[in-house]
């Protein structure tokens, strides 16, 4: 073979070997784009995704879509060009999305857990919106100056301030709180099985925010305790926290004779607490596409996600701003209703 065919041979080889390598080899970088919705309210592979036993339950119309993030991983180097090129998807760094040291199946298991996690934390919610105890709440340790040093005792069980019932920690300070530094409270416990009260006059403190707020000088721990109805989700595929809010709704419409929705097509999205408070997530452009492509009139956004939501809404898609819980059912009766929506522009 001549030297000129041998260089061709060679080049074609190496060639050959360069678009093999773009074409199976894995680059260090994930695509993140629009992932698949899910109805709370509807059914997926033939299974309610949410189910309720011990409690009525009612029909349900409409849709509240919890959204997801396709995560694309490995990534060959042709696929990452490609994502580069697709304004909705986004190529980034592995290691900007994944702890470095987890394996794909350690990352897995994580977001199983975190789902699992999710779930109870959503029925758990559910269920303190409906006025039901989730936790026993007990003194933990009596801080030192307490007020209530010689009227409670460590194991304590709070039961009610001022005969209002504490349904968990989180509401036993805002029931004290709520007070004014120097005001008594008649706090209802239990010791040792017997039911007691005592009046405590609160003191001062430092809030969160800097302002004094009432205190009665104890450390708290709580107890989860099981709610008087199971839901089952059959949704196992999904990981993460961020469907806390939609499965939250979910439950809730399930279990109110009135439709939230009014047949409405809504989608959101939110990290939940027990307490209601709405929690800010990731990804919050993609989960407004795949919103909008399936059809939402409307879409519930974390209030600290409103910023970022607004920078890249799809057209035609309402945000709706929401905090608490309390904010997105007053929301969804706004937008099934046609009242005043407070949106993630106001």
């Amino acid at each position: 073979m001549s030297r000129r065919g041998l260089t061709l041979l060679l080049a074609s080889l190496l060639a050959l070997g360069l678009t093999l390598t773009a074409a199976v080899g894995s680059v260090p970088y994930v695509g993140l784009g629009p992932g698949p919705t899910y109805n709370t309210l509807g059914e997926v592979d033939g299974e309610p995704v949410l189910s309720v036993e011990g409690r009525r339950s009612f029909p349900t119309d409409g849709r509240l879509d919890l959204t997801t993030v396709s995560v694309q991983t490995p990534l060959t180097l042709v696929q990452a060009l490609e994502g580069w090129f697709d304004r909705d998807v986004a190529v980034v760094p592995r290691d900007l999305v994944f702890d470095p040291s987890q394996s794909d199946e350690e990352i897995d298991e994580e977001n199983t857990v975190a789902m699992r996690e999710t779930q109870n934390v959503a029925v758990r919610a559910a269920a303190r919106h409906l006025g039901l105890k989730v936790a026993d709440v007990s003194v933990a340790e009596l801080a030192p100056g307490s007020a209530a040093r010689g009227r409670l005792e460590a194991g304590d069980v709070l039961s009610t301030v001022d005969g209002e019932a504490v349904r968990d920690a989180s509401e036993l300070r805002e029931l004290i709180t709520s007070r004014s530094p120097g005001e008594p409270v008649r706090i209802g416990y239990v010791r040792a099985g017997d039911a007691g009260t005592v009046v405590i006059t609160t003191t001062e403190a430092t809030g969160e925010d800097g302002e004094p707020v009432a205190v009665i000088g104890v450390v708290t721990e709580e107890e989860p305790v099981e709610v008087p109805f199971e839901v089952e989700i059959s949704l196992d595929e999904v990981g993460g926290p961020s469907a806390g809010l939609m499965f939250t709704l979910g439950i809730l419409d399930k279990l109110d004779e009135q439709s939230l929705t009014g047949g409405k097509y809504i989608a959101g999205t939110g990290e939940i607490s027990t307490d209601g408070t709405v929690g800010q997530i990731g990804g919050i452009d993609h989960k407004l596409v795949a919103a909008r492509r399936k059809g939402a009139d409307a879409f519930l956004v974390p209030a600290d996600n409103c910023a970022e939501a607004v920078a890249g809404a799809p057209d035609g898609l309402l945000l709706v701003r929401v905090g608490t819980l309390t904010e997105a059912l007053s929301a969804l009766a706004d937008v099934r209703d046609g009242g005043d929506v407070r949106t993630c522009a106001a």
